[in-house]
């Protein structure tokens, strides 16, 4: 009789690897790039714009720096799965507490169209990111995959040939 292979978990080594790293920077920068936009030449394009479009843009820049709030919350906790400072499970709690809202509401296209370029970018890329992090959490919740078992996987066939070919010569 075979013994069963463990098959890997996306999740849990998904926030090991170098991708993870490169996300979490890649989160960070977008949400330190946003912050000193919207401080600095965003606060000067708002003043620019018409009524309607300074309403717009406080409700998009709102909009926005919320999904980049729940990014970055996303991040930090997959962060701290990765340094063992806190457990899978812990992370799903708070997980439930911060949660990454999947619809909401935009603007109109001609009331996006009045907003400044450069947030405009911003929006763009905070949907993009979010999108991939939204993807990544589904993954990494997923229930861990069952061992597959049996003469229908044959690398776990001849996985279980080699382990009882050195284990034989112990």
């Amino acid at each position: 009789m075979m013994p069963e292979s463990d098959p890997i978990h996306f999740g849990r080594t998904f926030v090991n690897s170098d991708a993870f790293k490169a996300l979490f920077h890649e989160g960070m920068e977008l949400v330190e790039e946003t912050a000193s936009y919207l401080d600095g030449d965003g606060r000067e394009e708002s003043r620019k714009l018409p009524r309607q479009g300074t309403l717009i843009y406080a409700s998009e820049s709102m909009r926005l720096t919320t999904r980049l709030m729940q990014i970055a919350s996303w991040l930090l906790v997959q962060r701290a799965v990765a340094e063992g400072e806190i457990t899978p499970a812990q992370a799903q709690a708070e997980k439930n507490r911060v949660r990454l809202n999947s619809h909401t509401q935009g603007p109109s296209i001609p009331e996006f169209e009045m907003l400044p370029q450069r947030l405009k970018d911003l929006i763009g890329l905070s949907a993009r990111l979010h999108a991939r992090i939204l993807h990544l959490d589904q993954l990494i919740s997923a229930p861990a995959p069952q061992p597959v078992v049996g003469p229908d996987n044959p690398v776990a066939v001849q996985h279980w040939l080699i382990e009882r070919a050195f284990r034989d010569r112990s």
